[in-house]
């Protein structure tokens, strides 16, 4: 049995057949735009018998019909749409105008905030912050799913941040979200509301506490180290 990451190539790669074999499934696109931290967004609704969910995507970009898109422009997000509660095509368009614009909502606020992220960032890190429109952040564990392709990157301290959102069907509602912090393999979410300079100040107090205990971790080891070979040498004596 795959893993998660199979599984998440082998979804994506499904999506990026039927983007370009529209008999084999269905997919709608919406465009999710002005924002603050990039041009555009394009979520992407992709609904395929043999999967057994309409999973959702977001893209940069503003893309429709005729687009096609590759595997690697696609940011999976874990909240799809339920519409097995309508009861005829008519229903259907309501529940699906309903849950894309919880998500369409969802993804404005996060940019937002995102945006009033930036500047508590800056003086935190005394460094420019960029943007990072990666669909993937290279081995960077965040403990929830993200929400959109954007995080704020503060190189030289090595600390991101990055909306994220749990998992469930927009049926619910607009998913639960929070702002990620992450700075090498220290991670923490927290509310979007919250502060970001509260938000930022405990975080960096829990990083320094876990660069203490690493610290003193490692010189037990070499301390253990140390009187083992100690040990030895007086048995080869």
């Amino acid at each position: 049995m795959g893993g998660p990451e199979d599984t998440r190539r082998e979804s994506e790669e499904l999506l990026r057949r039927a983007l370009l074999d529209a008999t084999e499934a269905a997919s709608v696109a919406l465009r999710v735009q002005p924002l603050s931290t990039c041009d555009a967004l394009t979520i992407v609704f992709h609904g395929r018998r043999d999967l057994g969910t309409i999973q959702t995507y977001v893209a940069h970009g503003t893309l429709g019909a005729g687009n096609t898109v590759g595997a690697d422009a696609l940011l999976r997000v874990p909240c799809d749409l339920d519409l097995a509660d309508a009861g005829d095509r008519r229903e259907a368009e309501g529940l699906y105008a309903k849950q894309a614009r919880a998500l369409r909502d969802a993804l404005l606020a996060a940019d937002t905030v995102l945006a009033v992220w930036r500047e508590p960032l800056e003086e935190v890190a005394e460094t420019p912050v960029a943007i990072d429109r990666s669909i993937d952040l290279h081995g960077v564990q965040v403990p929830a799913h993200r929400l959109m392709p954007v995080a704020l990157v503060a190189p030289e301290r090595r600390l991101m941040a990055m909306p994220v959102c749990g998992a469930r069907t927009l049926a619910e509602g607009r998913p639960p979200m929070g702002i990620a912090l992450a700075q090498q393999d220290v991670a923490r979410v927290y509310p979007l509301a919250d502060d970001p300079e509260a938000c930022l100040d405990d975080f960096l107090d829990r990083a320094a506490d876990h660069a203490r205990r690493t610290a003193a971790r490692l010189d037990q080891q070499e301390a253990s180290v140390e009187r083992f070979l100690e040990l030895s040498g007086d048995d080869d004596a």
